[in-house]
Parts: C-alpha cells; sequence; structure tokens
C-alpha cells in the first residue's frame, strides 16, 4: 500500500492551483488516496472507489452544505 501512495499521481482542483491549503487525489484503480497537499509525505485517507465516488456525488449535490 505504502508504495501505491508513494508512486501515485496525485492531483487537486484546478481552482486551487498556486493554493497550499488543499487536498490531492490519487487514484489507485479499485481505491482513491487523499491526502493534505501541505503533507505530502503525512498520511492518506484511502476509500474504496464505490465510496468515494459516492461522497463526490453527494457533495455536487449539496447535502453536505451547511445551512
Amino acid at each position: 500500500m505504502k508504495d501505491d501512495l508513494i508512486q501515485a499521481r496525485w492531483r487537486k482542483a484546478s481552482a486551487s492551483i498556486g493554493m497550499s491549503n488543499c487536498v490531492e487525489v490519487a487514484d489507485l484503480g479499485a481505491r482513491i488516496a487523499v491526502r493534505d497537499s501541505k503533507d505530502r509525505r503525512g498520511p492518506a485517507l484511502v476509500f474504496s472507489a464505490g465510496a468515494w465516488s459516492s461522497f463526490v456525488g453527494s457533495a455536487k449535490k449539496g447535502e453536505f452544505n451547511l445551512r
């Protein structure tokens, strides 16, 4: 798993380019990894592709917006 994260192609939202307070995402095939862009050697959260897809879908629908 650690080697997967070291060799992963990390990316962040184009709207956050030039900013340092972002998260980066890497597609590991059946899993998706997320890390803090300020701490690239730090820990990463790893989700199943299905769980990540569900999260992104819910975020796009605004389900996590503060009311």
